[in-house]
């Protein structure tokens, strides 16, 4: 086949020509901002689901495993790196079992990997998938596997039979046995317990003063526990125990739609994400995206869409910039004022509801009038512009956030693209820019 062509132009959804984008990277960029099967703006869950299928089944193996696991590990989602694991199996990938062991951190993944495995039909399961889906089973205890065990198609107990996990020791044998008998100890989860008709109020207390509510159980039901007017005290003291390690950043600003009187703790939350990160030196500009675009849902069953994100986003890179400069653009740059928190995240809503376009072509502007200068610009965006964008040397290291999954963006120029909607994309800023440094000083070491 000949190779020297000329790609074909293509354009954006707002019907802007942008430049053309290697299969790895659409493919990196679609999974990290991706709730599987969930439409989009522009797009909808399926049309993405193939999209995703699609490069999967292009790019290099390795490349799409050590993307499965970022997705996992680092940006805290739960269905796309299944289902690129799904893509690997298929193809035959010899790494496979490896992988699958690594992302599956729940037990209820065993059985729901396995339902995608088959969902274009029934077939044998390949030596890898065994070998990963066993693996897995050693990694919990019995409260996990009662918590999840559920009423499924597809059974812990039907894998459990298919795999033949061995276990790891006499405890996990026994383990095992209560799941092939159907004798596992079921804990009493918030949900167990309010199904079965229990008192929302006593239900939550208890959960809370046993310490057994998890972080993102106590940001989800926060709505329910006010509603259910749980002691405010114990809420408030609940922040100092809950684990939000695994928690996006914009999970806490939705939970502060249904509990303002708890803010200044939802605040507090937040901020522990980037304790003990280095500041980002210099100065800096942060652009917040604020067309309408922005208020696409991030699933068709949340409350939370793109700019619930990026606010998460821009509240942490406000606390990680030495000294910054923050602007909102539509169809015009909008300067904010530099606030904190949930402060910040009014200043951007403000902006939002009278906001109107994509005129990413004003950024460069702003970024050097009056003379300014930054040493960075960090860019939140669905990159839907309606009109082109092009570097220029006043945004000193340009980062494009992307917290969309949409196909067409505005290409790929002078700049770092990243995509997402968790606060290790601003670790990945520290690091890169301590690499380039580091670079920076072997080069000229050796020039002299």
């Amino acid at each position: 086949m000949k190779s020297n062509t000329k790609v074909a132009a293509t354009k954006n959804f707002e019907g802007v020509k942008v430049a053309p984008v290697k299969p790895y990277d659409e493919l990196k960029r679609a999974v990290l901002t991706c709730l599987l099967g969930e439409d989009t703006y522009y797009e909808s869950g399926g049309t993405v689901m193939d999209r995703v299928k699609a490069l999967a089944e292009t790019v290099e193996p390795e490349k799409v495993a050590e993307l499965a696991m970022l997705a996992r590990n680092q940006f805290k989602l739960r269905h796309v790196p299944l289902f690129l694991v799904r893509t690997l199996a298929k193809r035959g990938y010899k790494g496979t079992g490896a992988v699958l062991q690594q992302i599956i951190q729940r037990p209820d993944e065993i059985a729901e990997f396995l339902a995608m495995y088959w969902k274009e039909g029934k077939q044998s399961i390949s030596r890898q998938v065994k070998k990963g889906l066993s693996a897995a089973f050693n990694k919990f205890n019995e409260y996990s596997f009662g918590k999840y065990n559920q009423d499924n198609a597809i059974k812990l107990r039907d894998v459990l039979f298919m795999v033949h996990p061995k276990a790891k020791d006499k405890a996990q044998q026994e383990i095992f046995d209560k799941i092939a008998n159907k004798t596992l100890v079921y804990p009493e989860t918030w949900e167990k317990l309010l199904a079965s008709g229990a008192d929302k109020k006593a239900t939550f207390e208890g959960l809370m003063e046993r310490e057994e509510l998890g972080g993102l159980a106590f940001l989800r039901n926060l709505r329910n526990m006010v509603d259910a007017k749980v002691d405010e005290n114990l809420l408030r003291g609940y922040f100092g125990k809950a684990n939000f390690s695994r928690v996006l950043p914009y999970r806490f600003i939705t939970a502060a739609k249904y509990a303002p009187r708890l803010e200044d703790k939802l605040e507090e939350g937040m901020f522990k994400a980037v304790e003990g990160m280095k500041k980002l030196e210099g100065k800096t500009l942060l652009v917040i995206d604020v067309s309408p675009s922005m208020s696409a849902m991030l699933s068709s069953k949340s409350e939370m869409n793109r700019l619930d994100a990026a606010c998460g986003l821009a509240i942490l890179a406000r606390e990680l910039c030495e000294n910054v400069e923050i602007v909102t653009f539509s169809n015009d740059i909008s300067v904010l004022p530099n606030r904190r928190g949930f402060a910040l995240r009014d200043s951007i809503a403000e902006r939002f509801r009278r906001g109107n376009g994509t005129q990413m072509h004003l950024i460069p502007a702003y970024a050097k009038s009056e003379g300014r200068q930054f040493d960075r610009t960090i860019i939140i965006t669905d990159e839907e512009s309606q009109t082109p964008f092009t570097y220029t040397p006043e945004f000193g290291e340009l980062y494009m956030i992307n917290v969309s999954v949409h196909k067409h963006a505005i290409g790929f120029g002078n700049w770092v693209r990243l995509s997402g909607f968790s606060e290790a994309i601003l670790t990945f800023i520290e690091e890169y820019e301590n690499e380039q440094r580091a670079k920076s000083y072997a080069d000229g070491a050796i020039a002299a």
